[in-house]
């Protein structure tokens, strides 16, 4: 089985005043003449170590499982950072938005050859960066066609946006929640209830017409579950 490359990208934001450490995926067979699919991963590190996507992808790829896809991870640098940039809420929320769609996809575009079509871009994230990429898509629904979501945190400020959306059939969601995600202990040391919202998140969806895939697995909010989750995952939104 052929093995695609990983590429470090040093990339400074503008938007958000700071230098990012970035990872791309770039297929074993890429050439600059096919355009490809880019996923984009909020928890970048925590895609690429936990969840072994890449190896996934490799396998998808060379069994013609899925199309050729890019992979660009985006990690964060502690839990206060993850927080202030990937729930509404936070202080840096607008900042990470308008990264992503005006500094990061401008420059994947640029140095890479990808589909400029919002259904060739997708944004996958677990619990907060769930969160971020379906906030994404809401917000830039020109940009990001799809978004894939593993145990999203799901407040009034997230269900309030996917009622407001006015066009649901233009963007893609893939949603997975667990049936013992009831009971969540958070970095702060609480507990929360994640599923009840996740719930009511897919019901809403459903009444306004959101093309969607849902599931609720056996398990709970780690990455024992959403690991073995992102065969289907890409097989679903890159096939």
């Amino acid at each position: 089985m052929d093995k695609g490359s990983i590429q470090d990208v040093v990339f400074f934001s503008d938007a958000l005043q700071e230098e990012l450490q970035l990872y791309v995926y770039v297929p074993a067979n890429y050439t600059p003449l096919t355009a490809y699919q880019l996923l984009i991963a909020s928890d970048g590190n925590d895609y690429f170590q936990l969840g072994g996507i890449t190896r996934l992808a490799d396998e998808l790829i060379d069994n013609m499982e899925i199309e050729d896809v890019i992979i660009v991870f985006v990690p964060y640098r502690d839990v206060h950072d993850r927080k202030d940039k990937y729930i509404p809420s936070g202080s840096k929320y607008r900042s990470y938005l308008k990264f992503l769609a005006d500094e990061l996809v401008p420059y994947m575009d640029s140095n890479y050859a990808t589909n400029e079509l919002a259904m060739g871009r997708a944004l996958i994230g677990d619990s907060m960066a769930a969160t971020i990429s379906l906030m994404a898509a809401l917000t830039y629904p020109n940009i990001f066609g799809k978004a894939i979501l593993q145990s999203p945190y799901v407040d009034e400020d997230v269900m309030q946006a996917v009622r407001e959306f006015t066009t649901p059939t233009q963007i893609s969601i893939y949603h997975i929640i667990g049936t013992g995600e009831d009971r969540v202990k958070t970095t702060a040391g609480t507990y929360e209830d994640f599923l009840t919202p996740n719930r009511e998140l897919h019901a809403l969806m459903v009444e306004r017409g959101y093309p969607l895939f849902y599931e609720e697995f056996n398990g709970i909010h780690t990455w024992k579950y959403w690991k073995p989750d992102l065969r289907r995952a890409l097989i679903k939104n890159f096939n």
